[in-house]
Order: C-alpha cells, then structure tokens, then sequence
C-alpha cells in the first residue's frame, strides 16, 4: 500500500451541502477502488492564482489515503467527470 494525497478545488459557487456532497463522492470514489482515508484537509476558500470558469475563488480539499498503484488511476477516472469539481491532483507521497 502507497500513500497518496487527492487535492480537489471545489467551485465556490455551489452551497454548503453541494460542496459536502462534492467531497463525500470523492471519498467514496477512494473507498469504492480498494483506498483507506486516513485524512481530510479542508482548507477552505482560497483566492485562485488565475481565473477558472469566471471564478476567482475557490474550496481547496486536500485527501490523504492509503491505496495500492491502480487506485489514484480510476479515482482520477471518476473525479475528471464531476461538474464541480474545478482542479484535481492526485501525487503519491514518499516516506521522508
């Protein structure tokens, strides 16, 4: 099992609970392919470096899971697809 982090931007246009919601599926998609979370990071609203959609704001998530090699592979698959999810990054964390 390697250890990665999945950072997600979530639009800052959407509500509260469609921002949950947005966040709770990608945890699901991490747990569906064989991952175990071991942290969530919200990190809050954060000013964008550059314009994305006309938004220059966003929510900035940063998941840490457990997972072997294929994982990050279909949760990037899945996340690639949601509507509010602006930027996604999903990096393997070496141990130190």
């Amino acid at each position: 099992m390697n250890k990665y982090e999945l950072a997600v931007v979530v639009s800052a246009k959407i509500d509260d609970e469609q921002r949950a919601a947005t966040v709770d599926k990608c945890k699901g998609y991490i747990e569906r392919f064989g991952g175990v979370i071991t942290n969530v990071e919200d990190c809050g609203k954060k000013k964008l470096a550059y314009e994305i959609q006309k938004m220059k704001e966003a929510y900035y998530y940063f998941i840490q899971f457990d997972a072997d090699s294929t994982t990050p592979y279909e949760v990037e698959n899945h996340v690639r697809l949601m509507e509010n999810v602006i930027r996604y990054l999903c990096v393997r964390q070496d141990e130190a």
